[in-house]
């Protein structure tokens, strides 16, 4: 109850910001259609349309809640218009680009780990990498992959891949280099190789880092799919959506849309964050 109550008073407070926003915002589009119509706006009339326009600058926040309600409970999910059946298509292009990243950040943590040259040479590639904008490389990545025959999924799971390698790459290297030098003198006097080293020692004491990189990691995928389908001119998916919505000035779609995807982001995290409390306790690492 002490930390709801914080809670709920930060969402109020900025669920009144919002509205009073949607009015400043949105006042002057109701004045000049009231000019035009020759009449004057009391103050309750012009907060009531300010609240109620169909492509207003800045939608209310009620309006946003109706537009994801309409678009996942009020519509079927092999709908087109339905927030759900989009969402599933970003999730996919999510996953896949999460495992890809996820497996090959992994894999290269233990390689810069063991070895001297990997650590000194692909490191800094890696951590340049991410200095270049995703917006100016996405649709380079995508053309490329066009022109040798790998559309659809593909190419929105490997800009996912591209965001979610490198969180993962630092949290594993720091967590397997986490053990100390007692600890690692401990398995050296019981002779112990280097592949025992690796699975008893620094494999668990880096799950508390993996994880929280893998938190970080769902999340940039995420991204990284619906920034894939925006420079496609894609149909279906959340980046769809947004782009269509923006084609046509529907700020409300826009706006669902916006939610929809945090709200799927706040779901892919919390799983992974389940999965972590059940690994760290069935390993003794968390009550």
């Amino acid at each position: 109850m002490r930390t709801l109550v914080p809670i709920l008073t930060v969402i109020a407070a900025i669920v009144a910001i919002w509205y009073a926003a949607a009015i400043f915002m949105n006042a002057q589009w109701a004045r000049d259609q009231a000019a035009r119509a020759g009449t004057e706006l009391s103050v309750s009339a012009l907060v009531a349309d300010t609240w109620s326009q169909d492509r207003p600058r800045l939608p209310a926040p009620h309006q946003v809640v109706a537009e994801l309600w309409d678009t996942t409970v009020g519509k079927k999910i092999t709908s087109k218009r339905s927030l759900v059946f989009h969402g599933w298509i970003t999730l996919s292009a999510t996953l896949l680009g999460f495992g890809i990243g996820t497996g090959l950040g992994i894999l290269l943590a233990v390689g810069i780990v063991h070895n001297r040259a990997m650590d000194m040479s692909v490191m800094p590639w890696a951590i340049a990498s991410q200095t270049i904008p995703i917006l100016a490389i996405a649709p380079m990545i995508i053309v490329v992959l066009n022109s040798v025959g790998v559309q659809g999924l593909l190419p929105k799971a490997f800009i996912s891949a591209y965001l979610s390698f490198f969180p993962v790459v630092v949290g594993m290297v720091k967590g397997l280099r986490s053990p100390d030098a007692m600890q690692l003198d401990l398995m050296r006097t019981y002779s112990a190789s280097a592949g025992q080293v690796f699975w008893k020692l620094r494999l668990p004491a880096s799950m508390p880092y993996l994880f929280t990189s893998l938190k970080i990691g769902v999340a940039a995928s995420l991204v990284g799919a619906i920034v894939g389908e925006l420079p496609t001119g894609a149909i279906r998916g959340l980046g769809a959506r947004m782009l269509s919505g923006s084609y046509y000035g529907q700020t409300i779609q826009i706006w669902s849309a916006l939610f929809a995807a945090a709200i799927v982001a706040a779901a892919l995290v919390g799983i992974v964050g389940l999965i972590q409390r059940v690994t760290l306790k069935r390993m003794g690492m968390a009550r």
